[in-house]
C-alpha cells in the first residue's frame, strides 16, 4: 500500500470527550446566562412561587375535575365538549374564493 493513503486516512473533525451517557439527576435549575442581573437576583423567588403553584394545582380542585368558581376543568381539549374545541367556522363559498383570489376583480359591480 501507498504510505500517502495510509497517512491520509479519514480523521474526523469532531471529537467527543468522556463517556456517552446522560445524566441521571437533573441539573440544578438557574437563570439563563444572558438574563439580566436583577433577574438573576429574583430567581430563587421565582423557583419558589413557582413549585408552590405547582403543588397547588396538582392537589388542589383540579384533581377532582372542577375549579373553585364551579368551572369544569379538563386535562385535554378532547375531553371536554365539542361546542369549546370545535367552534362553528364559516365556510366559504366558491364566489367569495374567486373574489379575494382575484384580489376583487371578480366582481360583479
Amino acid at each position: 500500500m501507498h504510505p500517502s493513503l495510509r497517512l491520509a486516512q479519514h480523521k474526523p473533525l469532531i471529537h467527543f470527550i468522556g463517556k456517552r451517557k446522560w445524566p441521571t439527576t437533573p441539573e440544578p435549575q438557574h437563570a439563563h446566562p444572558a438574563a439580566p442581573a436583577q433577574l438573576k437576583e429574583r430567581f430563587s423567588d421565582f423557583l419558589r412561587k413557582f413549585e408552590s403553584s405547582v403543588k397547588q394545582s396538582s392537589a388542589g380542585p383540579a384533581a377532582n375535575g372542577s375549579n373553585g368558581s364551579g368551572n369544569q376543568v379538563y386535562e385535554d381539549f378532547w375531553e371536554a365538549p365539542a361546542w369549546v374545541w370545535n367552534p362553528k367556522i364559516r365556510h366559504l363559498e366558491e364566489s367569495e374564493i374567486d373574489a379575494i383570489a382575484s384580489g376583487g376583480a371578480s366582481l360583479d359591480r
